[in-house]
């Protein structure tokens, strides 16, 4: 239980680097302001799911859970340097389009193996998450830069800050197929609305420096 915990805790701070990097590609946080959490998030989700394997006795769903956490560790871990050093996004970007492959994978697992519907759902939104970054960091694509900023951001309230404390507290097993659905018709209603509305915002005349790099006209 206690190993479990920590990974309930990175969740949080997860639910908090989002948030932060999402407000950030909206551009109402200067680049290199983001790169302390970026760097104390990835090596968090690098430590905990080390210590979880080391700990786990062969268990394999400790180990398969464990090694979902890497995924998020890296990806702090390569934007922070990104960053710090204003490097090229574009292995970032492909490395985000890989993260995209394994979180599908990790969707199908909790629907199936592991019967969790609602970190299924979650799954599925790091994944569309994961390919906004591909797309925005990897293929240049600027004009999704604000709309990869909101989504990020309200996922760190919703798919890390609230399950998070929702495992701490043991409230996450009650209901998980009305957390499912809830979260599912939240993401398709609030992602479809944003994406009008901040796609015409990347239309007018002046141009927005964004802090991966990109520059959106």
């Amino acid at each position: 239980m206690g190993a479990w915990l920590m990974g309930n805790v990175g969740l949080l701070f997860v639910g908090a680097v989002l948030f932060l990097n999402g407000v950030m590609l909206l551009g109402w946080v200067e680049a290199k302001s983001a790169v302390p959490l970026n760097l104390f998030v990835g090596a968090l989700q690098v430590v905990t799911p080390t210590y979880l394997i080391f700990t786990a006795q062969g268990d394999q769903d400790i180990i398969l859970g464990a090694s979902a956490l890497y995924l998020f560790g890296f990806t702090y871990l390569y934007v922070a340097l990104n960053l710090a050093f204003d490097l090229d996004t574009t292995g970032c970007g492909f490395f985000c389009a890989f993260v995209v492959v394994c979180a599908l994978v990790f969707s199908g697992l909790n629907f199936g193996r592991l019967h969790d519907t609602a970190f299924g759902v979650i799954w599925l939104n790091w994944a569309f998450l994961w390919l906004l970054f591909f797309l925005v960091l990897g293929l240049k694509q600027e004009a999704l830069t604000r709309y990869t900023g909101a989504v990020c951001a309200v996922q760190g309230v919703v798919t890390g800050t609230i399950p998070a404390f929702m495992l701490l507290t043991g409230k996450w097993d009650q209901n998980n197929n009305l957390t499912a659905i809830v979260l599912a018709i939240f993401a398709v209603v609030v992602y479809i609305a944003l994406f009008p509305m901040l796609r015409e915002r990347t239309t007018d005349d002046t141009t927005h420096v964004v802090p991966t790099g990109v520059v959106v006209e």
